[in-house]
């Protein structure tokens, strides 16, 4: 009887003893980053995620300015956003490849206090097949142009004006995450966004900027409507004991049979919910801010070296990750698998069709 007291000690003593020894460690520290009466500028904002945050930054009281390339869609956004809040926007036209351009908007706009980096394009296809200007239009959009908008509006984040907490929000992909085929050139581009905010979050901690990596699934954009969509995400969904991942299947006739052979087909979220689960994460100041319980899970299986506020979560990463490692085994050997009787049967001639 002893001995399952000691047992049932020990069983209670070791977590609550890791949770200690994290709650000592973790850095950064937790952090509220208000919104109301802050200037919120969002890139992107004319339409689906980066609209959406437009709208629920306005209903918090936030100043909200946006930008994208159309003008038109500009002007559309600012009277949406009117009509729904009350509230009139900034809006300002310029392509995220151009700095100077960037540059200009911003320094129009004034001190910022939260920066959403949400622009981003996708072209699906295999590397051999894709054309280099589809690889350098998303190097450019999505990894070239957040670099412009963070370079542009760092000096402008450390003049803001209330001194309070601040934010550099970059929208990822679940794609960034993991790789899979058929999107090469548009996992390095979200891939890309994670070194980049690891770095640029401790280059920036001293000056209470906090940076946020948001990794949606796929998300209803007209984007997505239209083949080439700004946010293409990976979705990773647990049940039980029994896992499989699935990839947005997009309306696009050029995305290729095998990608869509590896990964199933999952609903999407609306645009509303995504911007709602981003701009709490923003708020809470979390570096990895996902946007269901399946990107969840996801975020604990590449959850690497990322910096980490939540004691709560740093537990459940460590305690987890074994499990979690085994189960990302289990992906690769099916996703290979079926690579492998891709290419068996186009050898022997048979419709690929029938897999």
């Amino acid at each position: 009887m002893a001995d399952l007291s000691f047992l049932g000690f020990l069983v209670l003593l070791l977590p609550l003893t890791l949770l200690l020894l994290l709650y000592l460690i973790v850095r950064p520290k937790p952090v509220r980053i208000p919104i109301k009466d802050r200037h919120v500028f969002i890139t992107g904002g004319s339409s689906g995620i980066g609209l959406a945050l437009a709208h629920q930054a306005a209903k918090e009281g936030a100043r909200v300015s946006i930008l994208a390339r159309s003008g038109k869609k500009l002007e559309e956004a600012k009277q949406s956003i009117q009509l729904a809040t009350g509230i009139e926007v900034a809006t300002y036209s310029a392509d995220v490849r151009d700095f100077d351009a960037v540059k200009t908007a911003l320094d129009e706009a004034g001190p910022v206090d939260v920066l959403v980096v949400n622009q981003g394009v996708f072209v699906p296809g295999e590397l051999e097949v894709q054309s280099l200007d589809e690889v350098r239009l998303m190097i450019d959009v999505n990894i070239t142009g957040s670099f412009h908008m963070i370079k542009a509006a760092l000096p402008l984040i450390k003049k803001r004006q209330n001194g309070g907490p601040a934010s550099i929000a970059l929208m990822s992909s679940q794609a960034g995450q993991v790789g899979i085929y058929g999107y090469t050139a548009y996992s390095a581009s979200k891939f890309g966004l994670r070194g980049l905010a690891e770095a640029l979050q401790q280059e920036v901690i001293a000056d209470d900027i906090h940076v946020s990596l948001i990794f949606p699934p796929d998300t209803e954009t007209p984007g997505l409507e239209e083949g080439t969509v700004s946010n293409c995400k990976l979705l990773l969904c647990f049940v039980v004991f029994s896992v499989f991942l699935s990839a947005e299947l997009l309306e696009n006739k050029r995305r290729p049979r095998l990608t869509s052979i590896i990964a199933a087909s999952s609903g999407a979220m609306k645009a509303d919910e995504v911007a709602k689960k981003a701009l709490d994460g923003i708020k809470s100041g979390s570096f990895i801010v996902p946007c269901n319980s399946e990107g969840f899970l996801l975020s604990i299986a590449t959850a690497g070296l990322s910096p980490q506020r939540s004691v709560l979560m740093a537990f459940v990463e460590v305690v987890a990750a074994g499990l979690i490692r085994f189960v990302a085994l289990c992906f690769q050997w099916n996703w290979y698998g079926s690579i492998e009787k891709w290419h068996a049967r186009g050898k022997t001639g048979v419709n690929h069709a029938d897999l």
